[in-house]
C-alpha cells in the first residue's frame, strides 16, 4: 500500500460497493479472521484484494475501517430507533420506517435517530447479513 493512495481522495461508498465490502467481511468471519472484535491482518489483506478485484476501487485498511465503524454506528442507531416498536410499516422506495408521527416525535428527541427518517439506510438486510452477524463479540 503506498502512501499516496492512503492519502488519496475519499473513498466513495454507494449501495452495491457497500454490499460487496459486507459480503466481504462476512467471508473473512466465516473462515475465522475476524478472531476477536477486529480483523486479523490476513483479513484485512483478503478484503482489501477482493474488493478491489470486484469493484477496482483501491481502498487502503483505514478506509475500510472508517466504512466499518460507520456501519456499525449506524447499524446500533437502527437498532435503537426500533427498539420496542411493533406496528410499523417500511417504505421501500424512501427505505424509512413507515410510522405514525406520534412515533416519530417520541424517537426524534435523540437527535442522531433523525437521519433515519428521510435518508432511510443503504439497506437493512445488509446490516443484519454483515453487521448484526459480526457483532455478537464486539457490542
Amino acid at each position: 500500500m503506498s502512501k499516496a493512495r492512503e492519502a488519496g481522495t475519499s473513498a466513495m461508498w454507494d449501495r452495491e460497493v457497500t454490499i460487496i465490502f459486507c459480503d466481504l467481511c462476512v467471508r473473512e468471519v466465516e473462515v475465522g479472521n475476524r478472531p476477536t472484535t477486529f480483523f486479523n491482518k490476513e483479513g484485512w489483506r483478503n478484503i482489501e484484494v477482493k474488493f478491489k478485484e470486484m469493484t477496482g476501487r483501491d481502498y487502503d485498511r483505514m478506509k475500510m475501517k472508517n466504512k466499518w465503524d460507520q456501519l456499525k454506528k449506524d447499524w446500533k442507531l437502527w437498532k435503537e430507533l426500533k427498539q420496542g416498536s411493533t406496528g410499523m410499516g417500511w417504505d421501500p422506495v424512501k427505505r424509512t420506517i413507515d410510522a405514525p408521527e406520534e412515533w416519530w416525535a417520541e424517537k426524534l428527541q435523540d437527535n442522531e435517530l433523525e437521519i433515519f427518517r428521510e435518508v432511510g439506510t443503504n439497506d437493512v438486510s445488509m446490516w443484519t447479513t454483515a453487521i448484526a452477524f459480526n457483532i455478537a463479540t464486539d457490542t
